[in-house]
């Protein structure tokens, strides 16, 4: 029998370990550290993952709907806000210095690897109950919180030196990493709820670790399409 100790996240980490490590410490990631990440990667990355963002926000509403009770309402809600109104922020500011509007940002067509993304998610959503959803929003929002974190604790380079200190500070930073807080407590209570006190034993467990994996190397496939911007 398989042991049932520590969090739910925890253990859907563990068993995907080389592959959460690969997301973690993508070379994109540790040229955005270094600060040699070029400026059209980063630009690229940013107007697909402000794309992303937008089919994110419909998720979480999603999650508003797929809720059992207020609390899960309340916690979706907050997230939503979030990123409609704190992350989305970050990236307009920072494509308003290439001159790019929402508007522009907006009608630029989604890669291949934000497609599969997005869709994965919805879609899982759709098909599943709350916790399926969360447990595919799960990489993105606390990946981001670990590596902000990471990277805010040791950059490669002194802040003031790196060309992407916004990016880092905004994920590494306290509003943020309370987002990722509140995310992995509601994802432990509402496993637990429906899955009770030994969620590894459940026998949806196979499948809840499956989508946490493919979010997780859809996660890699956005960081490689970030690497590979479209030629001009």
């Amino acid at each position: 029998m398989k042991s049932d100790t520590g969090n739910v996240l925890d253990r859907l980490k563990a068993e995907c370990a080389p592959l959460w490590a690969a997301y973690l410490d993508h070379a994109f990631v540790r040229a955005l550290a270094d600060g040699s990440l070029p400026e059209a990667c980063f630009r690229h990355y940013l107007v697909q993952d402000y794309l992303f963002l937008i089919h994110f926000s419909r998720a979480y509403g999603l999650a508003v709907y797929k809720a059992g009770d207020l609390d899960d309402m309340r916690q979706a809600a907050a997230t939503l806000d979030a990123l409609l109104n704190a992350e989305m922020s970050l990236h307009l500011r920072c494509c308003a210095r290439w001159g790019l509007s929402e508007k522009d940002m907006a009608a630029t067509p989604e890669a291949d690897a934000n497609l599969a993304y997005t869709r994965f998610v919805l879609e899982t959503g759709m098909a599943g109950d709350l916790l399926d959803l969360l447990v595919a929003l799960a990489p993105c929002v606390l990946g981001y919180g670990e590596i902000g974190a990471r990277l805010l604790a040791k950059p490669s380079v002194p802040l003031g030196a790196n060309p992407y200190r916004e990016w880092i500070e905004a994920y590494g930073g306290a509003e943020y990493q309370d987002v990722a807080k509140a995310a992995t407590a509601q994802i432990e209570r509402v496993a637990r709820r429906r899955l009770g006190e030994t969620p590894i034993q459940s026998p949806r467990w196979a499948a809840l670790s499956r989508i946490f994996q493919t979010a997780a190397r859809l996660e890699i496939g956005f960081w490689d399409m970030g690497l590979t911007p479209p030629a001009t």
